[in-house]
């Protein structure tokens, strides 16, 4: 069996189209055609329906999608254990996190990450952190990082990074002058929500009592296009301390604590108890788990060997 094949199998079982997958995988249709017309005649059996001008999984379809998945892991996990016998960590080290994370958390620690390990390719895998956790537990994500709490016995978690709420308004708003600003204040203004998360979740539960009286202006899927609007005086946020620091020293936006509301965003690093873990993603975990300043001096990193 070539694993190429089902690699192309995998993609077109995600696009719904032959044509959308040669794309996605720099093939044309032909060259994708024959991989699959070969995958069938090695398995005796149909594995697309045409409907339409789009494609779908046949019974048997849906069941070699499940193990095309576990084989192409195994792949991987195998060429991870031959390159973890090197004496420093090579190959590559997938990553999960969210959006904000990758921009926000991250950036520093990759950077010292690629400047002691030069021979490992980082690869992100960006998402919801529930997104995350679900890659780490099948295998195909190294290391998460994610919004805790973690209830999962599957996962090894370690708390890494904590960040207080607070509101962030234009200079210009009235509410830019105060020292500190109460919910019942916050819900006279325009709000710009995020739509999902962690932060929302943790806004409608706080915003409950004045529900009657708030009005959502905007409600934004990106961290950045919150900050680029509320700079602009369309209205108020909350938002995790750190991710506007940038704008605060520009003096695009104020930060100003919320005094009924102390709540923190807590972040942690994830991964499975029950397997090997690359050397890799031993060393990423080390890093961020003791800092970049602090792993300095640290040996060569300890492999989490299985239970």
């Amino acid at each position: 069996m070539d694993f190429d094949h089902l690699i192309t199998f995998l993609e077109i079982a995600k696009q719904g189209s032959f044509s959308r997958a040669g794309q996605k995988l720099y093939r044309s249709q032909p060259a994708v055609s024959a991989q699959i017309r070969q995958l069938e005649q090695e398995y005796g059996q149909k594995l697309f329906d045409r409907v339409g001008k789009s494609v779908r999984l046949t019974v048997a379809g849906e069941t070699l999608l499940e193990y095309a998945n576990r084989l192409l892991t195994l792949r991987n996990e195998s060429l991870r254990a031959v390159a973890d016998q090197a004496t420093s960590p090579r190959g590559t080290l997938a990553v999960g996190a969210n959006e904000a994370t990758c921009l926000y958390v991250l950036p520093d620690i990759f950077a010292e990450f690629s400047r002691r390990y030069p021979s490992v390719q980082i690869s992100i895998y960006r998402n919801f952190s529930h997104k995350v956790l679900s890659k780490v537990e099948d295998g195909t994500v190294d290391v998460g990082i994610v919004t805790l709490p973690v209830k999962s016995p599957s996962l090894r978690v370690h708390s890494i990074f904590r960040d207080r709420l607070m509101l962030m308004a234009a200079p210009s708003n009235p509410l830019a002058s105060f020292k500190t600003v109460t919910t019942a204040q916050i819900a006279e203004q325009p709000l710009i929500f995020p739509k999902t998360g962690f932060t929302r979740q943790v806004l409608d539960k706080q915003f409950r009592p004045y529900i009657s009286r708030m009005r959502i202006a905007m409600e934004l899927a990106s961290v950045g296009m919150i900050k680029k609007f509320v700079a602009a005086g369309l209205g108020v946020s909350l938002i995790s301390e750190s991710f506007a620091q940038d704008e605060v020293k520009a003096g695009q936006v104020k930060l100003i604590p919320v005094s009924d509301m102390e709540i923190s965003r807590e972040l942690g690093i994830v991964y499975r108890r029950d397997r090997t873990l690359p050397r890799s993603a031993a060393a990423f975990v080390m890093l961020v788990r003791h800092g970049v300043g602090s792993v300095a001096e640290a040996t060569e990193p300890r492999v989490v060997q299985k239970r």
